[in-house]
């Protein structure tokens, strides 16, 4: 590799060596610490080069296809602590709720005939739920219709994972937040971050695809911890990453927090797109909060997945991680038609697939 590619700071970069070494990363190399920092701190101007390069290594493996999957929020209630999430405990302002089993059977097999194929079961870390009754939910979903499901439920118990894992969960969510783990300590009392990495471990090791993930603009954060959050992604060799701007709730004690930055969250969705490449990427609803052009742009950016609430509108106005608009309160059925027409609008194509793990 030419030894102007070496530079520590890609923004001192004429347009012309940025893209050698964007193609370069396209091609398979991995970029220094300095680089990928560089490449985080890069204008609109340069940042287009990085996101036609993600965009390209996106193609080269998911083609057009963007993959669209339902998440059924059924609870609010959690007995974790976070300092930025609504759901915390210690929220008291909060309003909760608890989907009943056939309330969250039904919504599934309604998103089904809609057109669904890949389904999100998520709530708070709540213990109302014992892993016999997840266990019948995922097992009466699948004998409607073998879609796969993800589930997104926190920290559980080994025995917890392999039960339901044996009752047909094909994936499962679990975001790292930050890997500094002095402050995902600080930003998690009642956890840590070593119990974090623990699960994730656990859940490779019984078959499950695995995503993470972690929240860009984190009070506390740096761009070179950005940078090892993205390179833990690829240690972990997630199947799915999830990544978006912090968002702050006036309800939690990172309330007076400024939100992170869309456009930094954008280019960290395209280094994860380079440096990882094969995950499903998700255009994050927190960018689209912030940012609506931004969600779409993401697309263009590596990101080739986009996630519909399912659960009926009056719990989804409840489930308050950060504070967001609501829009219309359609059928799940309308609502996936509009969503289609916007993805095809984009010249895009809606992917008829279960959306599994593309394996090296």
């Amino acid at each position: 590799m030419s030894s102007h590619l070496e530079v520590a700071d890609p923004g001192r970069l004429s347009l012309e060596e940025l893209r050698q070494l964007v193609d370069a990363m396209v091609g398979g190399y991995l970029p220094t610490l300095d680089q990928m920092e560089g490449l985080l701190s890069l204008d609109r101007e340069g940042a287009e080069l990085l996101f036609q390069g993600a965009d390209r290594v996106k193609r080269s493996i998911f083609g057009d296809e963007v993959h669209i999957r339902g998440i059924i929020e059924f609870s609010s209630h959690c007995s974790g602590r976070c300092l930025y999430c609504g759901l915390r405990a210690d929220n008291r302002g909060l309003e909760r709720y608890r989907m009943g089993e056939e309330e969250i059977v039904s919504c599934a097999r309604e998103a089904i005939d809609a057109g669904y194929m890949s389904l999100v079961l998520q709530s708070g870390e709540d213990g109302g739920y014992t892993r016999e009754v997840l266990g019948r939910i995922i097992g009466r979903i699948k004998s409607y219709k073998d879609v796969g499901i993800t589930l997104s439920i926190g920290e559980r118990t080994y025995e917890d994972y392999r039960y339901l894992r044996d009752a047909g969960a094909d994936r499962f969510l679990m975001k790292h937040e930050t890997c500094d783990e002095v402050l995902y300590d600080r930003l998690h009392p009642h956890s840590s971050f070593r119990r974090r990495m623990e699960c994730l471990r656990q859940l490779k090791e019984l078959g499950y695809q695995v995503g993470s993930g972690f929240m860009v603009g984190l009070p506390g954060q740096s761009l070179r911890s950005i940078v090892l959050d993205v390179l833990l992604l690829r240690k972990l060799d997630v199947d799915m990453a999830g990544i978006g701007p912090f968002i702050s709730h006036p309800g939690t004690p990172l309330g007076d927090s400024p939100n992170g930055d869309p456009f930094l969250a954008l280019k960290t969705v395209a280094l994860a797109r380079l440096v990882c490449r094969r995950p499903h990427l998700p255009a994050t609803t927190a960018l689209g909060v912030l940012d609506r052009q931004g969600r779409d742009m993401a697309f263009f950016s590596g990101a080739n997945v986009v996630m519909q609430k399912l659960e009926p509108h009056r719990y989804r106005r409840m489930y308050e991680i950060y504070p967001k608009p609501h829009g219309e309160d359609l059928p799940i059925a309308e609502e996936r038609r509009r969503l289609e027409a916007l993805i095809e609008g984009l010249g895009l194509k809606v992917s008829k697939g279960r959306g599994d793990a593309v394996r090296p």
